[in-house]
């Protein structure tokens, strides 16, 4: 059988970008069992309450949904197990300072499968307040409304 090629998406986290101030992201490996990546290859997971921490020396991701594998058995693994991140060490002394300089939080992003290998992308973030999302959403708007703007425009011109 060949070789999977290319990025094949599982799970985004569409709830961080809207909690989070985005400010770097890291592509890390994860340490999975067999049951993971089957059932992360059916497309199941869920990353809403997921975050990573760094803890002597090496990087965690904690709280991810992978469901058990639904042809498992006494191998199954359970669901929302701490899982290790795979990163270079200067990565990950990069990624505790961030998080000790204060009011910056790991969080996953994305979840996806490249070249067979199954990688999660994880962004160093600041919190939102609620002044701010209200004021994220009122620019998408605006945003929007001007790009219907245009087009209606555009339409009549011709």
């Amino acid at each position: 059988m060949p070789r999977e090629q290319g990025e094949k998406l599982i799970a985004s986290n569409k709830k961080a970008r809207h909690d989070y101030a985005i400010e770097k992201t890291y592509e890390a490996g994860l340490v999975l069992t067999g049951t993971e990546v089957k059932s992360l290859r059916q497309g199941r997971a869920n990353l809403t309450d997921g975050y990573a921490y760094i803890d002597g020396g090496q990087a965690y991701l904690d709280a991810v949904h992978i469901p058990e594998y639904s042809q498992g058995h006494w191998t199954n693994h359970s669901a929302k197990r701490t899982r290790k991140l795979l990163l270079h060490k200067e990565e990950i002394v990069k990624l505790s300072h961030a998080v000790a300089a204060g009011g910056y939080t790991l969080v996953p992003l994305r979840l996806y499968f490249l070249d067979g290998r199954a990688k999660v992308e994880i962004a160093v973030a600041k919190g939102k307040r609620e002044f701010e999302k209200r004021q994220t959403i009122r620019e998408r708007e605006d945003k929007r409304e001007a790009e219907r703007a245009m087009r209606t425009r555009n339409r009549l011109g011709e």
